[in-house]
């Protein structure tokens, strides 16, 4: 198998974000296939279409380092049963000017966290929805949604064995996504 560049994106801006924490363990147990990198967000402006013509540089930046990669691992916390703003502002810059999408055919997956018993099982669901227009096949199963996440970590160390298992078989089965659906 090839190595795989993937960007990691990270719906939280939160210093101590747990969404954070689990993106940087599935990277430690990442197979040597994936080459995972988190892509950060936070800097971009507001998506406005009179920007189209004369994009801010933070636009341009973005667009090109996405198309660097391979695949996409999206980790993102529930906010009013969707996805953060942020997260959602990221995907429109990447997928804008219209046709010249910066996500098109990029296999990609979903881990939805929360401190919280539901797990984002809503962001996770809506994210998909944007996916499926930005044609980008996202990993099916197994799913994931990371719950009751806060008692799970000591620091940034993951302290659940289980939770590690699963995270686990949730990114080998990423990188079996991902060679099988890239270009």
């Amino acid at each position: 198998m090839a190595t795989r560049k993937i960007a990691v994106i990270v719906g939280s801006l939160r210093k101590e974000s747990f969404n954070r924490k689990v993106a940087k363990t599935l990277m430690l147990l990442a197979p040597s296939t994936l080459e995972m990198e988190i892509v950060e967000i936070g800097q971009l402006p507001l998506y406005n279409q009179d920007d189209d013509d004369n994009p801010p540089a933070t636009y341009v930046e973005f667009r090109e380092k996405i198309k660097q990669f391979d695949g996409v691992l999206f980790c993102t916390p529930e906010y009013n049963r969707s996805v953060p703003g942020v997260l959602k502002n990221a995907i429109d810059v990447g997928s804008r000017p219209y046709g010249q999408s910066a996500w098109t055919g990029k296999p990609c997956a979903i881990v939805s966290v929360s401190p919280g018993a539901l797990a984002g099982f809503g962001a996770n669901h809506h994210l998909r929805q944007s996916l499926v227009f930005l044609n980008m096949p996202a990993m099916q199963q197994p799913e994931a949604y990371l719950g009751n996440i806060a008692g799970q970590y000591h620091g940034d160390q993951l302290t659940n064995d289980s939770t590690r298992g699963f995270m686990q078989k949730f990114v080998d089965a990423f990188d079996t996504w991902v060679e099988r659906h890239a270009d």
